[in-house]
């Protein structure tokens, strides 16, 4: 629960002073569309690279990680996610994007699309589970 709470704290404020500091969107989706097609890749390279480095630090330090689902059909996952990045798209920008920075912001279209993201969520978690019996 404590690291949850921290975790959060610093994400809200790493976002925040990326937006201050930078004029940016700290929105992972948005990131890695600049790696991949923008003249300018540094920043969003170092931006995932600190990403991973956050992660390894948390690791290195004696956090726990966590606990991979088993017996998980792999084209299940592959279909998931390529729902996900299709549902990206479309409200232009992912969760952390919405969530976090546009929330923040008070947006109303990140309010919209962040709802949307948290309602297809328990609508296919519900359909999965207790339609289709994948636990």
């Amino acid at each position: 629960m404590v690291n949850a709470l921290f975790g959060g704290v610093l994400i809200g404020g790493a976002a925040t002073l990326f937006f201050w500091l930078n004029g940016r969107i700290a929105g992972v989706s948005s990131v890695i569309a600049g790696l991949l097609f923008s003249k300018d890749r540094m920043w969003p390279a170092l931006f995932i690279l600190g990403i991973v480095a956050g992660a390894a630090i948390f690791y290195a330090l004696g956090g726990s990680a966590p606990v991979p689902r088993t017996n998980f059909p792999a084209w299940l996952l592959a279909i998931a996610g390529v729902l996900v990045g299709f549902g990206t798209a479309l409200a232009r920008g992912c969760t952390s994007g919405h969530g976090v920075c546009g929330l923040g912001r008070l947006s109303l279209r990140s309010l919209v699309a962040t709802l949307t993201f948290l309602s297809v969520g328990l609508l296919t978690t519900f359909v999965m589970r207790h339609i289709f019996g994948v636990i």
